[in-house]
């Protein structure tokens, strides 16, 4: 691994149908005992190292903008690569551009994002502009598009992308929020569960605003309707096995509502859940039966600061990230291990991290049961994960943004 493997980090990704106790580069066995009917990890195998393969730069693509305050028409390479989704058998990726969080200017007066289509292999297929810092980006199958989340520290809205449309000028349509966007701050990453869109509550400035909103799309108004899921002080219950205080009831004091995804329905503990991924707090949030009467919340804390969240559906699939230091799209390729979950680990996202922290971010992998993140080996191409991460397992093109498995029946108790 090129970058350092010490400090408190940000997971990216999750893959998992079975169970890992990482310790070192390590795997877990199952054990016979077990935590509300699912087994605790004990024994350990040696984790291999995996090769990362550029197959996108963003220096081989461009887009056209007229700067802030200018008119005439500037032209530049692409660059700051974040979240990535899948729609079918394509590749979508947003590319920031450099963008401020709040939607401002880069240094050259750009403010718009791009989201880039691509084939498995890097092959461009189209790309589509939108104004603003594209954070969240997921596919939303019964929309056949994605959705597009920009500025996550304020002035948020999103966008729909609907990539076959032939009509000119539908592809893209904008949303603003309505009121209900109470939380002080912008909006994130997007997760699809049951026909219900979530996204999540970042930068929040109210400490009793909601962590999650469900979001209805009016088309007759171009207004996105917010509804609170859960809140920064939902009471939730303690998930780390092991624990003083394993199985009681806490109040959630979430500061930094990140990344979201949906377990895969056979994945390890949790299958079947919305998670969301409080990356300051090293804390992810475990929701199953949500937006029911039955919805319930359990608090996961980590050993780093993680972002995106994958799982591990085949042992023969490939896992795509992004990475915003080389300005890439990257493929990483095994062995995979049925059931793993991996996750990018980014040391200076911990709210504890020092203001010039500078340790760079790293791909993980992450126990469900205790919260421990530990470092993976790779070789090959230079790789600095930034924040999107996505497993592709073969016969599982379901567009579900990213982690495949979701939009099923709700996970059980924990």
């Amino acid at each position: 691994m090129s970058s350092p493997l010490s400090n408190a980090a940000r997971a990216f990704f999750t893959v998992g149908v079975g169970v890992l106790s990482l310790v070192g580069t390590q795997v877990g066995a199952f054990a016979a005992s077990t935590d509300h009917g699912h087994p605790v990890p004990l024994m350990s195998h040696t984790m291999p190292t995996f090769n990362v393969t550029q197959i996108l730069l963003g220096s081989s693509l461009h887009h056209t903008f007229t700067p802030s305050g200018g008119t005439t028409p500037v032209t530049e390479p692409l660059s700051l690569p974040d979240d990535i989704t899948q729609l079918s058998d394509r590749l979508f990726v947003g590319f920031q551009n450099g963008v401020s969080a709040t939607g401002g200017a880069s240094t050259d007066g750009n403010t718009d994002s791009t989201v880039v289509e691509l084939s498995d292999s890097g092959r461009v297929l189209g790309q589509w502009d939108v104004t603003g810092r594209a954070d969240g980006l997921t596919a939303v199958p019964f929309l056949d598009g994605l959705i597009a989340t920009v500025n996550e520290d304020g002035n948020s809205s999103l966008y729909v992308i609907r990539p076959d449309v032939t009509t000119p000028g539908a592809q893209v349509t904008h949303y603003a929020f309505d009121a209900g966007l109470t939380h002080g701050g912008g909006t994130d990453s997007i997760a699809v569960i049951d026909g219900q869109i979530l996204i999540s509550a970042s930068s929040p400035s109210v400490a009793t605003g909601p962590a999650v909103y469900e979001v209805k799309l009016q088309s007759s108004t171009l207004v996105a309707q917010l509804t609170p899921l859960f809140f920064d002080n939902s009471a939730a219950t303690d998930a780390n096995v092991g624990a003083a205080g394993f199985g009681t009831t806490t109040t959630l004091a979430l500061t930094d509502p990140d990344s979201s995804e949906i377990v895969p329905e056979n994945g390890p503990r949790f299958g079947g859940d919305f998670m969301l991924t409080s990356q300051g707090d090293l804390e992810q949030i475990y929701v199953s039966r949500p937006g029911t009467p039955q919805q319930r919340l359990s608090e996961l804390a980590i050993t780093q600061s993680v972002d995106d969240t994958a799982w591990t559906t085949s042992e023969s699939g490939h896992l795509y990230s992004t990475d915003a230091t080389n300005d890439s799209v990257d493929l990483v390729t095994g062995p995979f291990r049925n059931g793993q979950v991996f996750t990018v680990a980014t040391p200076c996202g911990a709210n504890s991290a020092p203001s010039n922290c500078t340790t760079a971010d790293y791909l993980a992998t992450l126990d469900p049961w205790t919260g421990l993140v530990t470092p993976v080996a790779v070789a090959g191409a230079p790789y600095n994960p930034k924040g999107g991460l996505l497993y592709d397992a073969p016969g599982q093109h379901n567009g579900d943004g990213g982690d495949f498995g979701s939009g099923g029946q709700h996970g059980g108790q924990h």
